[in-house]
């Protein structure tokens, strides 16, 4: 079952289940969830990547400088561009507890396709997402904007902790790994 904004509040206020919220998601949180911002933009270089059964390896990233006018700074995603996406949250979340991230729709009504998964219990960190312009026009987006809406649920007889190397929220892997 969904946790509801009344008793995701209480969990912020008890266990830092997400740090960083804006004001408008602490004080009139909308949905069943919270929304999140974009902090930054990274895009892959091009580099050997490489996801075995024991073995992976990411492409490289470099991270996107944000553009600036007057105070505000943003980002331009051009059409058929693939980015990850980090978000200005954090997220603490318990061994019975999973959040699910979903686009806002914003996102699909501008052109912007969105890559997600769930978050497994135990996971503390910031969360990447890919984004990518299907559009045909390019996308003007601020650092800050809200982007993705994160829905919490809790693991009936309580999850499986989460003991992956994206713990801390890394974006990629700087070199070939063993998966654990």
């Amino acid at each position: 079952m969904v946790i509801g904004p009344k008793e995701l509040l209480r969990l912020v206020k008890k266990i830092k289940l997400v740090e960083n919220l804006s004001e408008r998601e602490l004080t009139n949180p909308e949905g069943a969830g919270f929304d999140v911002r974009l902090n930054k933009l990274y895009k892959l270089k091009k580099s050997t990547s490489f996801l075995g059964v024991t073995d992976r390896k990411t492409p490289d990233v470099v991270e996107i400088k944000a553009r600036k006018k007057d105070k505000t700074k943003y980002y331009v995603i051009k059409p058929g561009d693939y980015v990850l996406a980090e978000t200005m949250e954090k997220v603490n979340l318990p061994e019975d507890i999973t959040a699910h991230p979903y686009s806002r729709s914003s996102l699909h009504r501008s052109g912007l396709s969105f890559l997600s998964n769930q978050v497994a219990p135990g996971y503390c960190g910031g969360l990447i997402f890919g984004l990518k312009n299907e559009g045909t026009v390019p996308l003007t987006v601020e650092q800050d904007a809200r982007f993705a809406h994160l829905q919490f649920e809790y693991v009936l007889g309580g999850g499986s902790k989460y003991r992956g190397q994206w713990q801390g929220g890394r974006v990629a892997a700087v070199k070939k790994e063993k998966q654990v």
